[in-house]
Parts: C-alpha cells; structure tokens; sequence
C-alpha cells in the first residue's frame, strides 16, 4: 500500500490549511501521514554544501523529520499559506532546505507526485504566486505536480480588532466603501 503525505506549511495549528490537508488525506484510501509545520523550527539552506555527498541535509533542526518522511512518502499533498502573495516563511524555509535531494544526478524526489494548495484571500488561481513558486520548486526537483489549486480563506481584516476603521484593509476594499469613511470611523 502506498503513503500519501500531508503537510501544513501553516504555523497555525488548526487553522484553514491544516483543515484542508487533514480533508484531502481523509478522502484518500491509502496510507496516510499529516505533518503540520506549527510549531517547527526550521532555517533556510544556508548553503553549507553538507548534502553534496549523500543528499541529505546535515543541519540539525525539525527540517530531519520532514525530509525523512518526504523522501519516505509515495506522493506529497503540500497546504501552503499565501502571504503577500509568496509562500510563508516558515514553509519557504522548509522548500528551500529540500535543496538536498538534488545532488550527483540523484533526485531523491524525482517522479514524485504531488498535490500543491494554497490558502489565502485571493482567489485568483490563475495568476498565484503561491502556486507557481511552489510549482517551480516541485519542477526543479523533478516531481510530478498532479494539481493545484487555491483554498478560500478569509482575510484578518475580518478578525483584526481595526479592521473596521482601517483604510486600506480589505472590509473597506470588499464593501467599496471610500477611504475617508473608514478613516472617519464614519460608517461603524
């Protein structure tokens, strides 16, 4: 039987992009594995060439397990949250350390298939950053990318205590209420 791994690249433990990902493995009929990034520390590559020999990446911090079960796993569904339109740092971090598996004509993660989705406000699936760095990412290391696609998530103008009165938050935006009427306080 073959393993499906989830992982959240949200920082947030429950929130839309782990739903999502814990949904997806739970349609799926086979083996599954989740690992959410919340509460991971993870560094960027930092280039020490340490991988060169065997692929795998020799800094010591939460980036070993996930790179283990990565290389383990029979496909990947991987849940991205879209800041600034970019991928988070903490899951940009993670791709990047996955620089690893590339090395002496060895792409430990060739022909991987993998499923990428991004959470985020926007709901411009064409045009997603998010989705074509993630894709780029998958492509350099030779993977399948099966789909992807964007999660609708709510903006946290809609939670943020001034999001009312905030002038360049999306309620103002989404209602096309004029600048002044936020900055006034005018329609609260």
């Amino acid at each position: 039987m073959n393993m499906i791994l989830g992982i959240s690249g949200s920082p947030r433990e429950n929130g839309i992009t782990a739903h999502a990902i814990k949904e997806i493995l739970s349609q799926s009929k086979e083996d599954t594995q989740y690992i959410s990034l919340f509460g991971k520390h993870i560094g960027g590559c930092i280039s020490c060439l340490g991988c060169t020999k065997d692929n795998k990446c020799v800094v010591e911090d939460d980036f070993q397990e996930i790179a283990e079960a990565m290389a383990q796993a029979d496909a990947i569904v991987l849940g991205v949250p879209n800041y600034y339109d970019v991928p988070n740092a903490l899951t940009h971090a993670m791709l990047e350390r996955c620089f690893c598996f590339r090395h002496q004509g060895t792409f430990s993660l060739k022909d991987k298939p993998i499923v990428i989705l991004s959470t985020g406000y926007s709901k411009d699936e064409e045009n997603s950053q998010v989705l074509n760095i993630v894709e780029h990412f998958a492509n350099k290391n030779k993977m399948k990318v099966i789909s992807k696609f964007l999660v609708g998530a709510f903006s946290q103008c809609y939670s943020c205590k001034y999001g009312m009165t905030c002038a360049d938050g999306n309620i103002v935006k989404d209602m096309n209420l004029p600048r002044r009427w936020a900055l006034s306080g005018f329609w609260c």
